[in-house]
């Protein structure tokens, strides 16, 4: 199988909430994260949040490098969605663990755009099931 990109879920737990309530210093992180890991920016966005929290949004060529904190709780949910073979997502994982001081980080990452078969479709070929591995019966929430 073959896959379009990589989504790599950080957990930021036990961050120092000043940092996380920092607008200029989490976009700074965000975006010097993007360059560590050899990203294409192409814009940015982020917000903060009254009484505290910011949201922030690093557009990559590539994809994005997002985030949300929470410094009531020393949390920050990092999400790093990357795709082709160019850029090290491992590489911004660890410097946001740095920079944020999570002490307890958790990493998940995800395989998007997974493709049975690399090459495209031929056109007025008949078309296959959509589902590789069976017909979902409904969607599920799993906690």
């Amino acid at each position: 199988m073959h896959t379009l990109g990589r989504h790599v879920l950080l957990e930021l737990n036990g961050c120092n909430p000043k940092l996380l309530n920092d607008l200029k210093r989490v976009e700074e992180i965000l975006v010097a994260g993007a360059r560590i890991a050899k990203a294409t920016i192409v814009g940015t966005h982020f917000h903060q949040f009254s009484p505290f929290g910011i949201s922030g949004l690093v557009i990559i060529a590539e994809s994005h490098v997002s985030i949300h904190t929470w410094p009531e709780h020393n949390y920050a949910a990092v999400d790093i969605f990357t795709c082709g073979e160019t850029i090290a997502p491992e590489v911004a994982v660890q410097y946001f663990v740095d920079k944020f001081q999570a002490r307890h980080p958790t990493i998940f990452e995800l395989k998007r755009g997974i493709i049975q078969d690399p090459k495209p479709a031929k056109i007025g070929k008949p078309a296959k099931e959509v589902f590789p591995y069976g017909r979902p019966q409904e969607l599920q929430v799993v906690s």
